[in-house]
């Protein structure tokens, strides 16, 4: 098992460190973390609180969050069954700065558009 004071290096090619930003940085992961955020949710009230998400991309996504830690997912023994998806304790110490990101994305989306739309302008 790898040493849990091991600290990574995002600017070294061969460190898993950029897999990792690759997760926390994809969109549907922000969006599943965030809604998390509130507690635990069932699939279809994932689904529903996201919007625009498939199922399937829904359900790679929660498996890949699962596989890295930061999502546990719960069964319980029910007809129908009950599955609930929440926050572990590192994915909890994920909100926080996906909560930054994702402020800083309203905040400024209508300059970014304006930008887009200058830029476009210019160089179609």
């Amino acid at each position: 098992m790898t040493d849990p004071a091991w600290v990574g290096d995002g600017f070294d090619p061969e460190c898993p460190t950029r897999v990792l930003l690759d997760r926390v940085g994809d969109k549907w992961t922000v969006l599943v973390v965030s809604a998390l955020a509130d507690g635990p949710m069932r699939f279809t009230q994932l689904r529903d609180r996201i919007g625009g998400v498939s199922g399937k991309v829904l359900t790679a996504t929660l498996r890949a969050l699962a596989r890295d830690g930061l999502v546990i997912r719960t069964a319980y023994p029910s007809v129908p069954p009950h599955v609930e998806y929440e926050l572990t304790e590192l994915g909890r110490s994920l909100c926080e700065p996906i909560d930054v990101l994702r402020d800083w994305a309203e905040q400024h989306i209508a300059a970014v558009v304006a930008h887009r739309e200058g830029f476009d302008g210019v160089s179609a």
